[in-house]
């Protein structure tokens, strides 16, 4: 039996493994720096623990940083027959990003909300998969924030949208000020939601279950 080259085996896992979204990330420029890492705080990249250690790292951040490979807009196609008319709000939407500033994981809650206009509504899945998108990039949170409103709003052309994410950011709670549990909360309004205060307390009241 022929013995298959550790490139080879490489090659196979993003070919036909997870590695499907990998296609424009240079993962062996990513090992590569895996490696001068490992160096550079005094490791021994060749130490059997450490071997294989800048491949699973490559491949992790080409899954972290899948988004960057997607086009949002493809989730923002309304459901074709199903109309509604009042408030749609899909909450605890489990998301984690990377920080940009430190590559360093943030990881928490995504709320979004939105007011139909002229009835058009959009699959459930699709406004988890649009949160997703825009997470699996480097980001800041107020940035991702933003982003998913602006694109379902330019999307959908609702009445309002309003998104709303509570994160736990782990470049503040394993260095610089180090304080585990710390959640911060950012949002992006928009249309009704930003022009009537009884909407937006509305749906934040329904976001926080005290409706």
């Amino acid at each position: 039996m022929s013995k298959i080259s550790p490139a080879s085996k490489r090659e196979a896992t993003v070919e036909n493994g997870s590695g499907r979204d990998h296609a424009a990330v240079d993962l062996e420029k990513i090992a590569r720096g895996v490696r001068l890492i490992l160096e550079g705080i005094g490791e021994d990249p060749q130490r059997p623990g450490l071997q294989r250690t800048p491949e699973r790292v490559a491949d992790m951040y080409a899954e972290l940083t899948a988004g960057m490979r997607e086009d949002p807009q493809q989730h923002v196609i309304p459901l074709p027959g199903d109309t509604h008319e009042e408030m749609v709000i899909l909450k605890d939407i489990s998301i984690a990003s990377i920080c940009e500033h430190h590559l360093a994981p943030f990881v928490g809650k995504c709320h979004i909300a939105y007011i139909p206009k002229n009835g058009r509504i959009l699959g459930l899945s699709k406004l988890a998969r649009l949160a997703e998108t825009f997470a699996r990039r480097l980001q800041v949170q107020e940035r991702l924030t933003q982003e998913i409103a602006d694109t379902l709003y330019q999307g959908l052309k609702p009445l309002g949208v309003m998104v709303v994410i509570e994160a736990e950011h782990t470049c503040m709670t394993l260095r610089g000020v180090k304080k585990p549990g710390a959640i911060t909360v950012t949002s992006a309004v928009l249309g009704g939601f930003r022009k009537d205060q009884r909407t937006r307390a509305e749906a934040m009241a329904l976001i926080k279950g005290s409706y």
